[in-house]
């Protein structure tokens, strides 16, 4: 009897941890782009499910999507009253998402992204150094660093939201992920 007696109040301690913990802090996940639906929130575009896609999820849940970092950036500014959950870029690479605090990016006016913001993302320092070796243009940012950016658009480097654009663009990809080749520049793989 005295056994029953000791182990009861472990047990529920013990079950009662366990339930607290599942109540810590909340996971955000990016959600797959759904071209035929997703719009850009602040610019009003679609968003293509390729690299240039970027999104955020409030704490409340409500989740909101961008064709461009830029366009991210420019309403997270707007609506600084919001609690954020989380944000997400994609990797210029493969297309994963990255939480936006650590992803490296890269920025050059050069480079052709949807709203012209000239801003890609990556996984990790590395694969952005390596960009900007191959391509011979950009700088190399980490996310605290683009938090104090100045968000200028160069109007000659905006995309089509079919993957063409205007200007002259040193081998950038299209909105879709696939290269473009300009200027007789190789194709990024």
């Amino acid at each position: 009897m005295k056994t029953k007696r000791f182990w009861m109040p472990v047990a529920v301690v013990t079950l009662g941890a366990l339930v607290m913990s599942g109540c810590g802090a909340k996971k955000y996940e990016a959600l797959p782009i759904d071209e035929a639906v997703d719009i850009c929130e602040e610019c009003k575009m679609q968003v293509k499910d390729g690299v240039y896609a970027t999104q955020l999820t409030l704490a409340d849940g409500k989740n909101y999507k961008f064709d461009d970092i830029g366009c991210m950036e420019k309403w997270e500014k707007e609506h600084a009253q919001e609690k954020l959950g989380m944000d997400f870029v994609r990797d210029y690479n493969d297309k994963t998402w990255i939480e936006h605090d650590k992803a490296t990016y890269v920025y050059d006016p050069s480079i052709r992204t949807p709203m012209a913001y000239g801003v890609i993302s990556f996984t990790d320092k590395k694969a952005a150094e390596e960009f900007v070796a191959k391509e011979g243009v950009g700088k190399v940012m980490s996310a605290e660093e683009l938090a104090h950016h100045d968000w200028k658009q160069n109007k000659d480097m905006m995309m089509g939201h079919e993957g063409s654009g205007s200007g002259d663009m040193k081998d950038m990809k299209g909105m879709d992920g696939t290269s473009e080749r300009k200027q007789g520049h190789s194709d990024h793989p």
